[in-house]
């Protein structure tokens, strides 16, 4: 049996549902980002989703491969400590997450001063974005042999 995704995990990013977090974790950042702009359709769709995951979670199993990088562990380290690249480095991503940690260190560094976070900070918002919509699909390629 397929077991890609968590319920346990969409339940605890269920409580941060009205941000689109669980729909993000389950493969469906259209609604995801449609929650995150309207506060999980101002409770309402927040509430209904309380029902819906174990439904998406059969769903996301079905759809990705299970394989060396396990899906909820990519996506706890996206939500919690994804500006600092560390999602990435755990695919095997070195690049890609050193880049994210020099930008998020740049933003964080008081004597970096305004210029840089003024041109780091869209920078590492739209890398943000860009795994928040394609995480599934990055490590679905991984555990597909497609990607090292």
């Amino acid at each position: 049996m397929n077991n890609t995704h968590s319920k346990v995990i969409g339940y605890i990013l269920w409580v941060f549902g009205f941000t689109g977090a669980h729909r993000f974790y389950y493969g469906r950042p259209i609604t995801g980002t449609i929650w995150f702009f309207t506060f999980g359709l101002l409770g309402i769709g927040w509430l209904i989703d309380l029902f819906l995951i174990p439904g998406m979670d059969d769903e996301a199993d079905d759809r990705y491969r299970q394989g060396v990088v396990d899906y909820s562990v990519g996506w706890i380290l996206l939500t919690f400590v994804g500006i600092f690249g560390i999602h990435r480095f755990y695919m095997g991503k070195w690049m890609s997450g050193l880049v994210f940690l020099v930008l998020a260190l740049s933003n964080l560094a008081v004597v970096t001063g305004i210029p840089t976070i003024i041109f780091s900070g869209p920078i590492l918002a739209l890398m943000l974005i860009y795994d928040l919509w394609t995480l599934n699909e990055q490590i679905d390629q991984i555990n597909r042999g497609a990607v090292a």
